[in-house]
């Protein structure tokens, strides 16, 4: 107990201080959740990382999970366009994906 939370104490009635000890009980979750938070957050930033070398398709599986409006978007736009020019932009688009992973 900190000086403070002492002083608070000696003239605090019996439900006050059930009160304060409340307090400090939420308080002390409080600081746990936000630990193990942080920590979490910083396992994820150390194992996510962007791994040049990982195949395409795991790449794209997380981007779908992370973009799913984008996706959703980009089909309809699929739709719209049809078989063949998905095929005539597929033969531009392919040769620059290749080049980008080299």
């Amino acid at each position: 107990m900190s000086s403070s939370e002492q002083a608070f104490s000696v003239h605090a009635t019996v439900a006050q201080q059930r009160v304060l000890e409340r307090i400090a009980e939420q308080r002390k979750r409080l600081r746990d959740r936000r630990a193990a938070r942080l920590q979490a957050q910083a396992l994820a930033v150390a194992t996510e990382g962007d791994d040049a070398e990982a195949s395409l398709l795991p790449r794209v599986a997380g981007f779908v999970r992370q973009h799913p409006a984008a996706v959703a978007a980009l089909a309809g736009v699929a739709i719209a366009a049809g078989p063949r020019r998905l095929v005539r932009w597929a033969g531009v688009v392919l040769p620059l994906v290749m080049r980008l992973r080299r």
